[in-house]
């Protein structure tokens, strides 16, 4: 089975031994993704706009494994209070709502204070009709 990993440059992904996403056969694995900024700035204080960025940039990974969020079979939402829940799951929807993936959310500890979201998201490549 053929394997590929994607980066997204964050030099977390080299420092801590992960990549982005790992493609293994047709199977597509992002990894837990935050609101991280470039050159490290805050992310947006807004849950919603948090987890707007950790779509974009999933949805950037996905596509250089050669999927899209139709593909997506599965997400993992993970916020640090349950209180944030409504925006974040109000932007989770506006992407997956006629996908509908299996899905969970958990409210953790993040690494970065700064991060009030973070997601995960399995696809399955040429999944979508």
């Amino acid at each position: 089975m053929e394997r590929r990993v994607i980066s997204s440059g964050s030099s977390l992904e080299e420092r801590y031994g992960y990549s982005r996403a790992v493609v293994a056969g047709s199977h597509v694995s992002i990894a837990g993704t935050a609101p991280i900024m470039p050159d490290d700035a805050d992310p947006p204080g807004a849950p919603y706009d948090q987890m707007r960025r950790c779509l974009e940039i999933a949805e950037a990974a996905l596509a250089e494994a050669g999927a899209s969020f139709a593909d997506v079979v599965r997400t993992r939402v993970f916020v640090t209070d349950a209180g944030y829940a409504p925006e974040v799951m109000r932007a989770h929807g506006e992407v997956f709502g006629t996908i509908r993936p299996a899905g969970t959310a958990v409210v953790v500890g993040l690494l970065d204070p700064r991060w009030l979201v973070e997601l995960e998201l399995d696809a399955v490549l040429g999944n979508h009709p």
